[in-house]
């Protein structure tokens, strides 16, 4: 029976990772459900799952959620914090973590299971990108395991040898990541000067958060799973690559040496490498749908299209230039993200903004989170003033 800790239990992740835990009631149970500020649907999730604890990042919502809890007549823990997050991440209660806070919020949490040796099921990329150097380094010294849930990750995880040697010694010439194109693919730059975020929230394959849908549509995302991928695998950029695949259904492949090609394939559904992560090494009923080929009928691959869409070169630049660059990179586009969504800044501007900020700030050598943190904000001021016009 393995007991879990789930952070971001009411976002997209987290409502999948619930749905697999309820189907095997015999293998899992919740001990801790975090979520930031939605009270409501928190306290709906602890009158189902009856967790020890619950955690609002928010803490003005923390009254609200044990009115609620208390109304449920639902008996658990409720704090408040990110604070209370990252303590429940290293608390004894859950031998398993799900990170599924989105941003860099999300990191001192991760690194926390991390030094804990718990299972981590790893949804956040954002703590990679950031800190993916000292992530490996806790994990290292945590004696845990960490588990890629990210659709394209699990592949190649999955695709991998099961001992998880270095890739050299294991015949591995290619990681191959695949990205759907988003809902803009085959547009040109002309066509996508007055999109709106409603149009870019709109994936054509997968149901998810508007900052993930955005970073889906400006091809960042997949920048941040090649800088992952570096970090996961022992991978250096010149053996990852990205192909458009815009069926979703093969999500990711490694090339060997000999000629071969592994691919992992099935249904968009990210319930798929949650049951495999929860499981693994075994295999559960994840209540995905069987893949029928016949139907799919056909499966298309092409090159992405950088010139359109930069910010795919913008994190290969930031991962080669080495250090805190991609620190600053993910700084760079949660910010410009942001104001897209709020309306401030056009949707080619948000490449725009990361580009700028990379050229202003040259990356400094990786030290702790301190000064990660202080390199954060300074890419993050950074901007917001060239989103100002004051570049």
């Amino acid at each position: 029976m393995r007991t879990l800790a789930i952070f971001g239990a009411t976002g997209s992740i987290g409502g999948s990772t619930l749905d697999v835990v309820a189907r095997h009631p015999d293998r899992f149970r919740v001990g801790v459900l975090a979520a930031h500020r939605n009270s409501e649907k928190l306290a709906q999730l602890c009158a189902q799952f009856r967790p020890q604890m619950a955690i609002l990042a928010d803490s003005a919502m923390e009254a609200d959620l044990r009115r609620r809890l208390d109304a449920a007549h639902v008996a658990c823990e409720v704090r408040s914090g990110m604070d209370a997050i990252r303590e429940a991440a290293a608390d004894p209660l859950c031998d398993t973590v799900v990170a599924a806070i989105v941003g860099a919020a999300g990191l001192d949490s991760t690194l926390a299971a991390a030094r804990a040796g718990k299972r981590l099921l790893l949804a956040n990329k954002e703590s990679v990108v950031m800190a993916g150097a000292l992530l490996m380094q806790a994990l290292h010294e945590g004696g845990g395991e960490l588990i890629p849930v990210d659709s394209e990750h699990n592949a190649i995880f999955q695709c991998l040898p099961g001992e998880r040697p270095a890739l050299a010694s294991a015949g591995v010439r290619k990681l191959i990541l695949t990205a759907s194109g988003g809902p803009f693919r085959g547009r040109s730059r002309k066509d996508l000067h007055a999109i709106t975020p409603a149009q870019a929230c709109a994936h054509p394959n997968w149901s998810m958060g508007r900052k993930i849908s955005v970073d889906s549509a400006t091809l960042m995302n997949k920048g941040l799973e090649v800088i992952e991928a570096h970090h996961l695998f022992g991978a250096s950029p010149d053996i990852i690559d990205v192909v458009v695949h815009r069926q979703s259904l093969v999500h990711s492949l490694v090339e060997y040496a000999d000629g071969s090609v592994l691919a992992q394939l099935g249904n968009p559904d990210m319930r798929t490498a949650l049951a495999h992560a929860l499981a693994w090494p075994e295999r559960i009923e994840a209540g995905v749908p069987p893949l029928d080929l016949a139907a799919a009928a056909r499966l298309d691959f092409e090159p992405p299209d950088t010139d359109t869409f930069r910010c795919l070169d913008l994190a290969f630049q930031a991962l080669r230039e080495g250090g805190d660059a991609t620190t600053l990179l993910n700084a760079a586009n949660e910010v410009a993200v942001a104001a897209f969504l709020e309306g401030t800044l056009p949707f080619l501007g948000i490449a725009d903004v990361i580009e700028q900020v990379l050229a202003e700030l040259p990356a400094e050598p990786v030290v702790d989170i301190p000064t990660l943190r202080a390199r954060d904000l300074m890419a993050r001021d950074t901007a917001r003033r060239c989103i100002g016009g004051r570049c």
